[in-house]
Protein backbone atom coordinates (compact mmCIF):
# COMPACT_ATOMS: atom_id res chain seq x y z
CA UNK A 1 0.00 0.00 0.00
CA UNK A 2 2.87 2.41 0.81
CA UNK A 3 4.27 1.77 -2.66
CA UNK A 4 1.00 2.85 -4.29
CA UNK A 5 0.75 5.97 -2.11
CA UNK A 6 4.35 6.95 -2.96
CA UNK A 7 3.68 6.42 -6.68
CA UNK A 8 0.50 8.50 -6.46
CA UNK A 9 2.38 11.30 -4.67
CA UNK A 10 5.07 11.13 -7.35
CA UNK A 11 2.45 11.56 -10.06
CA UNK A 12 0.97 14.57 -8.24
CA UNK A 13 4.43 16.13 -7.96
CA UNK A 14 5.09 15.54 -11.67
CA UNK A 15 1.77 17.09 -12.68
CA UNK A 16 2.53 20.05 -10.42
CA UNK A 17 5.85 20.50 -12.23
CA UNK A 18 4.10 20.38 -15.60
CA UNK A 19 1.63 23.08 -14.53
CA UNK A 20 4.48 25.20 -13.14
CA UNK A 21 6.20 25.09 -16.52
CA UNK A 22 3.00 25.88 -18.43
CA UNK A 23 2.20 28.77 -16.12
CA UNK A 24 5.63 30.33 -15.62
CA UNK A 25 7.94 29.55 -18.53
CA UNK A 26 7.51 31.67 -21.64
CA UNK A 27 9.27 29.16 -23.88
CA UNK A 28 6.80 26.45 -22.85
CA UNK A 29 3.89 28.84 -23.45
CA UNK A 30 5.13 29.70 -26.95
CA UNK A 31 5.74 26.05 -27.82
CA UNK A 32 2.26 25.19 -26.55
CA UNK A 33 0.71 27.79 -28.86
CA UNK A 34 2.53 26.26 -31.80
CA UNK A 35 1.31 22.82 -30.74
CA UNK A 36 -2.27 24.10 -30.71
CA UNK A 37 -1.74 25.41 -34.25
CA UNK A 38 -0.45 22.05 -35.43
CA UNK A 39 -3.26 20.21 -33.66
CA UNK A 40 -5.73 22.47 -35.50
CA UNK A 41 -3.93 21.74 -38.78
CA UNK A 42 -4.03 18.02 -38.03
CA UNK A 43 -7.79 18.13 -37.61
CA UNK A 44 -8.22 20.40 -40.62
CA UNK A 45 -6.22 18.15 -42.95
CA UNK A 46 -7.52 14.96 -41.31
CA UNK A 47 -4.07 13.50 -40.87
CA UNK A 48 -3.68 9.77 -40.34
CA UNK A 49 -3.47 7.92 -37.05
CA UNK A 50 0.27 7.37 -37.55
CA UNK A 51 0.77 11.07 -38.24
CA UNK A 52 -1.07 11.87 -34.99
CA UNK A 53 1.24 9.49 -33.14
CA UNK A 54 4.22 11.32 -34.61
CA UNK A 55 2.66 14.65 -33.55
CA UNK A 56 2.29 13.47 -29.97
CA UNK A 57 5.87 12.16 -29.86
CA UNK A 58 7.21 15.46 -31.24
CA UNK A 59 5.20 17.51 -28.74
CA UNK A 60 6.55 15.40 -25.88
CA UNK A 61 10.08 15.58 -27.32
CA UNK A 62 10.09 19.38 -27.55
CA UNK A 63 8.38 19.98 -24.20
CA UNK A 64 10.84 17.61 -22.53
CA UNK A 65 13.80 19.41 -24.11
CA UNK A 66 12.35 22.78 -23.03
CA UNK A 67 11.78 21.50 -19.49
CA UNK A 68 15.35 20.16 -19.23
CA UNK A 69 16.66 23.47 -20.57
CA UNK A 70 14.70 25.25 -17.84
CA UNK A 71 16.18 22.91 -15.22
CA UNK A 72 19.71 23.63 -16.46
CA UNK A 73 19.07 27.39 -16.37
CA UNK A 74 17.56 27.27 -12.86
CA UNK A 75 20.50 25.21 -11.54
CA UNK A 76 22.98 27.61 -13.14
CA UNK A 77 21.19 30.62 -11.65
CA UNK A 78 21.14 28.94 -8.25
CA UNK A 79 24.84 28.07 -8.34
CA UNK A 80 25.95 31.44 -9.66
CA UNK A 81 23.36 34.21 -10.03
CA UNK A 82 25.97 36.65 -11.39
CA UNK A 83 27.14 36.67 -15.01
CA UNK A 84 29.84 34.14 -15.73
CA UNK A 85 31.14 33.01 -19.14
CA UNK A 86 31.13 29.37 -18.01
CA UNK A 87 27.49 29.56 -16.89
CA UNK A 88 26.60 31.31 -20.17
CA UNK A 89 28.17 28.44 -22.12
CA UNK A 90 26.16 25.87 -20.15
CA UNK A 91 22.95 27.81 -20.80
CA UNK A 92 23.80 28.24 -24.48
CA UNK A 93 24.45 24.52 -24.90
CA UNK A 94 21.19 23.70 -23.13
CA UNK A 95 19.30 26.08 -25.43
CA UNK A 96 21.10 24.51 -28.38
CA UNK A 97 19.73 21.13 -27.38
CA UNK A 98 16.22 22.57 -27.56
CA UNK A 99 17.04 23.95 -30.99
CA UNK A 100 18.02 20.46 -32.20
CA UNK A 101 14.65 19.17 -30.99
CA UNK A 102 12.70 22.01 -32.62
CA UNK A 103 14.53 21.93 -35.95
CA UNK A 104 14.27 18.16 -36.34
CA UNK A 105 10.59 18.31 -35.36
CA UNK A 106 9.88 21.07 -37.87
CA UNK A 107 11.49 19.02 -40.63
CA UNK A 108 9.27 16.07 -39.72
CA UNK A 109 6.18 18.30 -39.65
CA UNK A 110 7.06 19.71 -43.07
CA UNK A 111 7.32 16.15 -44.37
CA UNK A 112 3.90 15.36 -42.87
CA UNK A 113 2.11 18.51 -44.04
CA UNK A 114 3.72 19.12 -47.43
CA UNK A 115 1.43 16.70 -49.29
CA UNK A 116 -1.65 18.25 -47.66
CA UNK A 117 -0.64 21.87 -48.24
CA UNK A 118 0.67 21.28 -51.77
CA UNK A 119 -2.85 20.32 -52.91
CA UNK A 120 -3.87 24.00 -52.49
CA UNK A 121 -1.34 25.05 -55.13
CA UNK A 122 -2.25 22.59 -57.88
Amino acid sequence: MKFIIRRFKGIIIAISGMFFLLKNEDSIKVQSLFFLLFIFLGYYFEITKNEWIIHIILIGFILTAEALNTVAEKICDFINPKYDDRIKLIKDISAGAVSFAVISSLIILIIIYYPYISTFFK
